[in-house]
């Protein structure tokens, strides 16, 4: 394919509606095909469709086109997409530009400005086009080797499934032993497998598979390097000659999986911490461990319960103005999404074990979202647990009782009986306290992860890439990313464990070529693009001998390089450009922008 050739074609979708219920997708067709150095335009119901995909490689295989413009939804859900369609041709995949002109266009605009505003974007798009060259992708010699860390279930079967693969694994977790919280789990809902009988099976599994290398009671002190060779500094607590041991780890990926933990409610709280018979969820879940025996009615601590009133929504979907923060602000708005059922799953366990505790049940909603769960609230119904609803700003008041008979009367407003105010006396409360992400504040901040507003890691786009990081080579898994029931949190254990794997079977990687290059004729070796690099390790001033004279020149480690042009930017010799994104192109997208022959 001739670099010298403008042939561009341009293809343009009607995204079923999204697009030309706003734009005039035939009128700019016309438009489009009128533009210099376009050879096709065409339209298309929907382009990402395998009938526009095969109208865009026919194109390039008959020689109509050399270069590509697709103008449709955003490039981050298809732009793989038609790049891999282009490469079907046989063409380079990187001789392709993208317009959106459904959320910069049909989403904002109406009638002829959208019309006008699409044609604009799709003769920059095509500026740039023009100047595109085939680019190569950068390949980065990669060790067949992965890192987890977080030992709980999700780091178990992460490292499971990608030994399996052939992979080597070393699992790092900063407890004394494996499990996280299925330690801590009894009878799972909503089919009441044990939690100890899925960890044994997993711990029996892991700690006999060769290819697995498991380092416990440690913490991670520095992490360096980039995808294919990463480099982690680990140090173990002091051994019985107190001395602690430094290890390093050379891996090719990593994954998050360091878990979560239960909310604390503060003290005061439905009475937490103030009354001995006020506990949590999962103190019920230990007691019903050590205690689903025989009797007909439940003891705690030599008491029997008579009365058992379980409360939901306790450090979950907290609203700024009725709940109290934390001492640094922070309000858990989100649903911990697993409590309901795990609620439910105990009032059974304990209404079909002890049917003489009467149980009642005060919630805000009812969310039993997975499958099987719906049959938990439906069960609890038939064993007559007592449902009462109340409203975020009108919690339930725990007092003391003023009879011997109860130690603690709860009272709520429940909507069920219209607002009507009801006195429960308890024997025991139960808090449902909801799923905060432990805390990697500093790890992250190390690795330079994104953290959410609501302190859970971040993936890239929760449909599209569910189990990556912006850091190439970095996944996540389980709760660390979101609250998750054990199932869920295997499922994102095997997505990243398929990703990892891809990602490390051939020994080496290909990564996208838009990283900056340097110009070493116009380099003076100023420095100031390595103060403005965002990368640390991307970009530094090495010594180079030329004509017997040594030199400082910029150097780029391609393989760590973001692609955000900083360098560029501060170079005062514009020795620096960004492949696939040169200043030329950026100059000739603007041309194109403010030009008047575009648009009617």
């Amino acid at each position: 394919m001739s670099e010298k050739n403008q042939n561009v074609g341009v293809y343009i979708c009607y995204c079923g509606g999204n697009i030309s219920d706003h734009v005039d997708v035939e009128e700019v067709r016309n438009r489009v095909e009128k533009m210099p150095g376009v050879a096709v335009a065409r339209t298309e119901m929907f382009m990402c469709s395998d009938p526009g995909q095969e109208m865009i490689i026919e194109d390039l295989k008959s020689g109509k086109i050399d270069r590509v413009v697709v103008a449709s939804c955003a490039p981050s859900l298809h732009e793989t997409t038609f790049r891999d369609a282009i490469k079907r041709a046989g063409s380079n995949p990187f001789i392709y530009e993208h317009a959106n002109i459904r959320e910069q266009v049909s989403w904002v605009h109406h009638g002829d400005t959208a019309t006008d505003k699409a044609s604009i974007l799709i003769a920059s798009a095509t500026a740039k086009a023009k100047l595109l060259k085939p680019l190569e992708p950068i390949r980065v010699e990669a060790k067949k080797h992965t890192t987890i860390i977080g030992g709980g279930v999700a780091g178990i079967k992460t490292a499971l499934d990608i030994a399996q693969k052939g992979i080597e694994v070393t699992l790092i977790e900063k407890a004394p032993i494996l499990g996280g919280q299925l330690n801590k789990l009894g009878r799972l809902a909503p089919f009441g497998e044990k939690a100890s009988d899925i960890l044994q099976e997993l711990l029996e599994q892991i700690l006999n598979h060769k290819g697995i290398t498991i380092h416990t009671d440690c913490k991670i002190e520095d992490v360096t390097g980039y995808v294919g060779n990463f480099s982690l500094d680990i140090v173990t607590k002091p051994d019985n000659n107190n001395i602690n041991k430094k290890i390093t780890i050379d891996t090719g990926a990593i994954v998050m999986a360091t878990g979560s933990v239960s909310y604390i409610p503060f003290d005061g709280e439905y009475g937490f911490g103030r009354h001995k018979e006020v506990i949590t969820l999962k103190d019920l879940i230990h007691i019903l461990k050590e205690n689903l025996s025989s009797g007909t009615a439940l003891e705690v601590n030599g008491k029997c319960i008579k009365n058992m009133v379980m409360i939901h929504c306790v450090g979950s979907r907290q609203i700024p103005g009725i709940h109290q923060p934390k001492e640094n602000g922070q309000l858990n708005e989100y649903c911990s999404r697993t409590c309901c059922a795990a609620m439910l799953n105990a009032s059974n366990q304990i209404r079909e074990n002890f049917p003489e505790t009467n149980i009642y049940e005060m919630y805000r909603d009812i969310r039993t979202y997975g499958r099987g769960q719906e049959e938990l609230y439906n069960q609890a119904s038939k064993n007559k647990v007592i449902f009462m609803r109340y409203d975020a700003d009108a919690q339930p008041e725990i007092t003391p009782s003023s009879t011997s008979d109860y130690p603690l009367l709860v009272k709520i407003k429940d909507s069920l009986t219209f607002n009507e105010q009801m006195e429960v006396p308890a024997d025991l409360v139960v808090l449902a306290t909801g799923i905060e992400p432990d805390d990697v504040s500093g790890l992250a901040s190390m690795m330079k992860l994104p953290i959410g507003t609501d302190k859970f890691l971040l993936e890239v786009h929760p449909k599209l890439r569910p189990v990556e990081f912006p850091i190439t080579g970095v996944f996540l898994a389980g709760t660390c990313q979101a609250p998750m029931d054990v199932g869920e949190a295997c499922n994102a254990a095997g997505a990243a464990a398929v990703k990892a794997s891809a990602l490390l079977s051939k020994g080496y990687i290909e990564l996208d070529p838009f990283v900056a290059q340097v110009d070493m004729d116009k380099c003076q070796g100023h420095g100031a693009c390595v103060e403005a690099c965002l990368k640390e390790g991307a970009l530094e001033l090495t010594e180079v001998n030329i004509e017997g004279k040594i030199h400082k020149k910029a150097q780029i480690t391609a393989a760590m390089c973001l692609g955000c042009g900083a360098c560029a930017a501060v170079c005062p010799e514009k020795a620096i450009d960004i492949n696939g994104w040169a200043l030329k192109q950026y100059e000739d997208m603007v041309d194109a922008i403010v030009s008047d022959g575009f648009a009617a």
